[in-house]
């Protein structure tokens, strides 16, 4: 790998950790398109739950991971929200990294034995 490749990754993850790490935190609460397209229809409390109305939102179920380490954009057990999320971001970007490097890795090395 060249010395200006290994540069300009290290700047793409530099970049990628403070957009997790920092800016995900500010990213907004209000419902994305597909949670606003699944509520149409539908009348809400002040809590968010249904009270009427015929919308895809009301045979939402618990997601199969919700449970997960990693759920709803934080770390379970971590208390302050604020740090909850920008650990998950961080270690979502390395993971995502890891994975990417090491089939990459893989490619290379078949394409060198061929």
């Amino acid at each position: 790998m060249s010395k200006r490749l290994g540069w300009f990754l290290a700047g793409g993850l530099l970049v990628a950790l403070l957009l997790a790490g920092v800016v995900s935190n500010f990213a907004s609460s209000s419902p994305d398109g597909l949670d606003y397209a699944a509520r149409e229809g539908c009348t809400f409390n002040a809590d968010g739950e249904i009270t009427g109305g015929t919308c895809m939102a009301q045979r939402e179920g618990e997601h199969q991971l919700g449970g997960s380490p990693l759920a709803d954009y934080g770390i379970r057990g971590v208390g302050n929200s604020f740090l909850s999320t920008a650990l998950a971001g961080t270690a979502g970007v390395l993971i995502t990294f890891g994975v990417g490097a090491g089939l990459f890795w893989v490619a290379r090395r078949r394409r060198q034995d061929a």
